[in-house]
Order: C-alpha cells, then structure tokens, then sequence
C-alpha cells in the first residue's frame, strides 16, 4: 500500500507497520517522573485535519485551512431553510429516503447542470455525503489491488488514502502555472495503463490553475485512446465567475467517460454533507449500490436543506458576494508572501487558494508555525508520494493576521541566514 502520512524533522523518525511516522527522541527513554519537552508534532494528514477541524482554531491564524471563514458565510439561508422545514409534516422525514437521494434536490442539479453544459436526468445522479464519500465509492467500485489511478502532483491530498486504502498505485501528473502537464500525463498513461484520472477541472487545489478548452479535449482523447476514466472534481466551481476561462471534462464528454462530482461545503458551510455524483446510468446504478452497502442512504434532512437554499433564489447572490470578497484579498495575499520571500506559482482570477514557494522546507515551517499559533499546510501532503518540497498552500481567505507576514519572513530570512553561516563556516 502507498504510504500517504509521512514524517517531519524530528530527532528521530521511525516507520511503523500502517505507513506512517512516529517521532521519538534519540536516546534512552525519559522517567515517568521526568518532566519533558513536548515532543514535535508529525506532521501527515491526520494532523492538518485534526487541527482544521479544531474548533479553536481561528480563521486568521489558519492560512493552511481548506475552507472559507465562517463570518463570510450566510447563516441565515440554512436557519431560513431549516424554519421552511420545520413548517411541514415530520411525518415526510422519518423514513430511510432514497438511495439516490432526494429527488427534488436531484432535479434542481439537474437544471444547475444545463447551465454548465452537462446533460443529466436525476436518474443519472446520486447525492452523496461530500466529495469524500463520492471518492470513497468510486475508490470501492473500480480500485483493485495493483490498479494505477493518476492524481495530480500537487493535488487534494484527502484522497491519496481511499485510493491506497484499495490497494491502487498513486501515480502523479505534475502541474505547471497553466495548469497540468499533458505531455508529462500521455507518458504516464502509456508507462503505466491507468483506470483512472482524478482532476478538478476548475480551480484546482491547491495550485489555482484551471483547464482551457485545448486542454480538455487532449486529455479526453487519451482517455479514449488509453481507455481509462476520468473523475472530474467540480468542488470549487461555484467560486468560478461566468465568462471565466474554464473548460469543464464532462461539458464536453456528456458524461460518457467523464464522472462528474459537486459540492456546496464550500460555498455553504464545511457540515453540510451534501456533494453529488453525475455519470452515465450503469455507473450511476454501481455507486448507488456501493452507497447501500456502506452507508445505506445520505441524510434527507441535509438534502431538503440544501433543496431549500437553492430553490428559494438567495444563493445565487451568496456566491457572487463570496467571489467579490475573494477577489478583493487574492492580490494582497500574493503581494504579502511574495513580501515575505515566497514566490507565487501563478497568479489565478478566482478561487480561494494560492500555490508558494517558501524556500525553506515546508514540514520545518509548519511545525514552527504550530508553535507560534498558526496553521499551515505544507506541500508534502499535497503530494501522493508525500516528498519534501519547499512549497505550500495558503488560504487567501485566512491570511489576515497582522502577525502572519512578519513570522513568514523571520522564519524565511532566519534560515537563509544559517544557510549563510554555515556556507561562510565551510569555506
């Protein structure tokens, strides 16, 4: 199995049996009477989610967040969707639902769809509990141990363990700042015969990059060619203004090879569970049946929800206010890090992230940012094979603490100043 949590400096670092790092001190071990330093934290990605799902952790000193603060979230249109609710019979909500999910809700992606280009009935869609889930079902339906999937390198590194989890090789396609690399990707594909390619088209995490039409179609014909699937992420696709230069897989597939997936966790809010999964009916019978299997059905009551936010016309101006924001702090996030010694992958129209290079290792810096109070996310876990890389990902929403570019800067100009004592030391 590919191991998908890794170390980080520490005085000692020891492999155990599931593929990731302990760190221990060097030496014999202390006295239970003994009091003792903190041990440094492992950094992997059980770690940035615990600590991103901390509840005390503050947006401003949460940079490495993967979600928008909840103050430029709209509370309002789910209490004002879940007193629509409330105003009905119970009576609608006390059975198991569909596997499929909640049909309305299902027509109305129908419709959001069309305005994408997508054709799709509600037949041809389930609702899912999030992006994660609809990974998971997927990694379950088509992964068998020694299976190739190609991943992004960076990429959303949640997934790297469903897939591994099944036993499938992660293989990655590196990215440059206009997006993937397709010559790199046709190599891969003819090395390594994938069943899978898993992408997001739009706004990619954590790069920023999106594809343009040229793009799009060279990676659907080596899909044809090589006979492999593609699961094309749409997360962020709501951040993306219209007239953006985007080019969605599946609006130009009509989900024959392309399975398309969507959610609303970072528009609405992170706990409202509910993403879908459009592809052609076999597939969509498949993921349905895996769905029973493992969880029986997702929750109604989110999926009524959400039917509500949609259908009673306030959400489409939340997310205009949410791209105006995003634009209104993109630029002087970027100048900041690039103040701080960083260096910009490129430079995205929209969206939530930006891409850096720090210069110094990203792991190193996560871990002193730990202990000064902030929470970043270093490049390492963005990498299915979890290499050391001096890049890492920051959430333009979250890098509003005034405190933030100084610490960046020390840390940057302090290790180049070791650099250049130690060279100065050897000469």
């Amino acid at each position: 199995m590919v191991a998908y949590v890794r170390r980080v400096a520490a005085p000692t670092s020891k492999l155990t049996a599931s593929g990731s790092f302990t760190t221990a001190a060097a030496g014999a071990p202390a006295r239970a009477d003994t009091v003792t330093a903190a041990a440094p934290p492992t950094i992997d990605v059980v770690w940035l989610l615990r600590n991103m799902l901390h509840t005390s952790t503050r947006p401003e000193k949460g940079p490495g967040l993967g979600y928008l603060p909840a103050r430029w979230l709209d509370g309002e249109l789910l209490t004002g969707a879940l007193r629509s609710l409330g105003r009905q019979s119970g009576t609608q909500l006390l059975g198991f639902g569909s596997p499929q999910g909640f049909l309305p809700l299902r027509q109305q992606l129908q419709t959001r769809m069309a305005e994408l280009e997508i054709g799709a009935t509600p037949e041809q869609i389930v609702l899912v509990s999030g992006i994660t889930q609809a990974i998971d079902l997927l990694a379950r339906i088509y992964m068998q141990p020694g299976d190739t999937v190609i991943v992004g390198d960076p990429a959303w590194f949640q997934m790297f363990g469903r897939f591994a989890s099944q036993g499938a090789r992660l293989v990655g396609m590196p990215y440059t700042p206009e997006g993937p690399d397709l010559d790199a990707l046709e190599a891969l594909v003819e090395t390594w015969r994938p069943k899978m390619l898993v992408i997001n088209s739009v706004l990619q995490n954590p790069t920023g990059t999106s594809l343009t039409a040229a793009q799009a179609f060279r990676i659907l014909r080596l899909a044809e060619q090589y006979d492999f699937i593609v699961v094309e992420d749409d997360i962020y696709g709501d951040l993306c203004p219209t007239g953006y230069p985007a080019t969605r897989l599946a609006s130009l597939d009509q989900l024959r090879r392309v399975i398309y997936l969507g959610s609303f966790s970072k528009t609405l809010a992170p706990n409202l569970r509910v993403g879908y999964i459009a592809s052609a009916l076999d597939v969509t019978q498949a993921v349905a049946d895996q769905k029973m299997l493992v969880g029986m059905t997702s929750p109604e009551l989110n999926e009524r929800v959400l039917y509500r936010v949609l259908t009673e016309g306030h959400y489409r101006r939340h997310v205009e206010r949410l791209r105006a924001r995003l634009d209104g702090v993109r630029d002087k996030a970027a100048r900041m890090l690039e103040r701080a010694g960083c260096r910009v992958f490129t430079a995205p129209g929209a969206g939530m992230f930006l891409w850096a290079d720090t210069g110094v290792d990203a792991d190193a810096l996560t871990a002193a940012g730990h202990e000064a109070g902030f929470l970043l996310a270093p490049g390492s876990l963005f990498s299915p094979h979890q290499s050391p890389t001096t890049w890492m990902r920051f959430n333009i929403a979250n890098c509003g603490d005034p405190a933030l570019p100084a610490f960046l800067a020390d840390y940057v100009e302090g290790v180049a100043r070791r650099g250049a004592a130690i060279s100065g030391g050897d000469s």
